[in-house]
């Protein structure tokens, strides 16, 4: 799979597509799969759990997920790469059990509308917030930073859906492996 540039990402992410992005090999040295929030649809969130295999997660602003009456998971968070998770979420309206692809897609859209508020949602719920530190990429260069700040230069809420990418033996697809993957790999 060629590498793309920056600016080919962005106009991917502006685009609705979902891009796979590689951390570096000192890091996690994994790849997930990144679409912006507010495109999400259900087929999407099913693309990433039958290929990504991951946690689904949505990452946001801090002050989005104040916004939203979204508290850490954790007070003394002591995680390896210190991920921002927040209570997880469902929307309090229009789904029904919260993890069918479209209820997740529901409460994406939810969270990420320009008017939500904390109302919207109720908790514990299948979506996995992560709270982005200020700053982005530069002062975190995580997934969760990444996300946000690519829907951010694409114009977009600065909000993304995120998934881990496994083997088929549930371990992690690294970023040596990531690079053979087809195209075939992408949903659009």
């Amino acid at each position: 799979m060629p590498i793309s540039t920056p600016q080919e990402i962005i106009e991917d992410i502006r685009l609705g597509k979902m891009v796979i992005l590689m951390d570096d090999e000192d890091r996690e040295n994994e790849g997930d799969l990144i679409m912006a929030a507010e495109h999400i649809t259900p087929e999407a969130i099913n693309f990433m759990a039958t290929h990504g295999r991951g946690l689904i997660c949505l990452t946001m602003t801090k002050e989005r997920c104040e916004t939203l009456g979204l508290p850490p998971m954790v007070q003394d968070n002591n995680a390896q790469y210190t991920t921002n998770f927040t209570v997880s979420i469902e929307a309090a309206e229009g789904v029904t059990t919260g993890i069918s692809a479209a209820d997740r897609a529901r409460t994406v859209q939810a969270a990420v509308a320009k008017d939500a508020k904390a109302a919207d949602l109720v908790q514990p719920g299948h979506i996995f917030p992560l709270a982005a530190q200020d700053g982005g990429v530069l002062t975190r260069a995580g997934h969760t930073e990444a996300g946000c700040d690519l829907a951010k230069l694409a114009g977009l809420e600065p909000a993304s859906v995120i998934v881990e990418i496994l083997n088929d033996d549930g371990t992690m697809l690294v970023a040596q492996i990531l690079k053979y993957l087809p195209r075939s790999m992408t949903s659009n």
